[in-house]
């Protein structure tokens, strides 16, 4: 069920560029800030120039990057921009439709601070669009007959209908103008769709970093936690779907007495790191994350999904990541973390009985995945009936138990079954472990 699912907070990135660069754009940009503020409309498309492009480019998650060349004095560029703007809603802020696949951006060559940018990609001609991976963009460049290069002309995409379809024959999507936000039952049977694995890697970076704001916002390194502590992180570096966050869990492993020593919630230690200590400066899925709200797991309300989801799509596909013989350690570390650094007090409780209830060690990892899923849907079937009866349920997310019917119509209980009173979280595990062709994923498009 690998959809483990990797927004961008693009509109952030409208603000990257220093105040001087801010003043060589001239007065256009300002009176745009003053359109924006007296709530003229809005543009998704990030405005790049030469100051901000390659970092921009450069720390984006997004998997794909489109850049426009165009004038601001063209009037086919002027134009094309509702075409553009209608493609780019779809990809960027905080509201996209599928965020954080793809960044959809722009730079003006009628600005002198972009003449050399745009001479690194032989702009000839008003509007010109490119596509490639972002990191292709930093420091690169694109030249007509340079036969092999990532960074690719979109030669048919004049229109946002013609956009949409060059960028779905390049996915193997089906992106659509009209598409809204995403709902339960819009359930992918595609396992190893490359869209949904980047949505999976966006969330598992930002709950693991939220996960470390917390216990630092909550003092919780202690001397009786450090080494829970240090075994989750190992677990992590081996790990983690993320390389940014198995490189920040190592160099915290590495200098973990550094950052976390015995005395850190002293007040001389505290210092000026609002009271989080040396570690509180350090960002361990690297700069910007945690970006503050979430793609897959992102609620219709506010007050739903978020870290929890993210969490349990994190603890899922360490689960499925490690090998037989780490199957018991793994078992060991996730049970101790959640039991040690999860601060919803009736949520961990019922995680650390269910840990207390294994009687004998995981041999395979197959065998510790499905005891995490069994755990999952035994949690989810406890609050289908508590938010049914409290009216605190995510309307568009409502809980259920895995593997959706979509993804496994074998795997749903038979009537008899149900009058032999065996429980639904732990029959579909087990019928999903007994099919000969059934993959353990982690997890995919359900709610958490």
């Amino acid at each position: 069920m690998s959809q483990v699912l990797l927004v961008l907070n693009l509109l952030s990135l409208l603000s990257l560029s220093s105040g001087a660069t801010s003043l060589s754009l001239g007065s256009r940009s300002i009176l745009r800030a003053i359109d924006n503020e007296n709530g003229g409309p809005h543009d998704y498309a990030v405005d790049l120039n030469a100051s901000n492009f390659d970092s921009v480019l450069g720390d984006t998650p997004a998997t794909f990057a489109v850049v426009e060349f165009f004038a601001h004095w063209c009037p086919a560029c002027r134009n094309y921009k509702p075409h553009y703007e209608k493609v780019a809603r779809l990809f960027n802020g905080p509201d996209a439709v599928h965020p954080g696949i793809i960044l959809m951006s722009r730079v003006d060559c009628a600005l002198k601070i972009n003449t050399k940018l745009c001479d690194k990609f032989s702009v000839g001609h008003y509007p010109m669009l490119f596509w490639g991976p972002p990191a292709k963009f930093v420091a690169g460049g694109w030249e007509p007959k340079q036969e092999k290069s990532e960074i690719r002309l979109i030669d048919d995409g004049r229109t946002a209908d013609r956009l949409i379809n060059w960028i779905n024959k390049q996915t193997d999507s089906s992106f659509g103008l009209d598409d809204e936000k995403f709902e339960n039952e819009h359930l992918s049977s595609n396992v190893s769709d490359p869209v949904q694995i980047a949505r999976a890697v966006y969330d598992v970076e930002e709950a693991t970093s939220t996960a470390f704001e917390i216990i630092l916002e909550h003092k919780m390194i202690k001397s009786e936690t450090r080494a829970k502590l240090i075994k989750f992180l190992q677990l992590l570096v081996a790990h983690h779907p993320s390389r940014r966050c198995r490189r920040g869990s190592a160099d915290v492993l590495v200098n973990f007495d550094d950052l976390c020593p015995l005395d850190m919630w002293s007040p001389s230690k505290q210092g000026d790191n609002n009271g989080e200590g040396t570690l509180g400066n350090f960002q361990i899925c690297g700069k910007g994350v945690p970006r503050g709200y979430w793609m897959f797991c992102r609620g219709s309300k506010n007050d739903t999904r978020g870290f929890s989801c993210g969490l349990w799509v994190l603890l899922h596909s360490l689960s499925v990541r490690i090998e037989d013989g780490e199957s018991q350690f793994a078992f060991t570390a996730i049970c101790e973390f959640v039991h040690n650094f999860f601060v919803c007090e009736e949520c961990r409780q019922h995680f650390y009985d269910m840990c207390s209830s294994v009687s004998s060690p995981f041999k395979t990892s197959r065998d510790f995945a499905l005891w995490l899923w069994s755990a999952h849907n035994k949690v989810n079937e406890r609050l289908i009936k508590e938010e049914a009866f409290l009216g605190t349920g995510d309307p568009k997310f409502p809980k259920m138990i895995w593997p959706p019917k979509q993804l496994c119509s074998s795997c749903r209980l038979s009537q008899s079954e149900k009058n032999n009173g065996q429980g639904e979280a732990e029959i579909k595990v087990l019928r999903g472990q007994k099919q000969t062709d059934y993959k353990v994923h982690s997890p995919g498009e359900f709610s958490v």
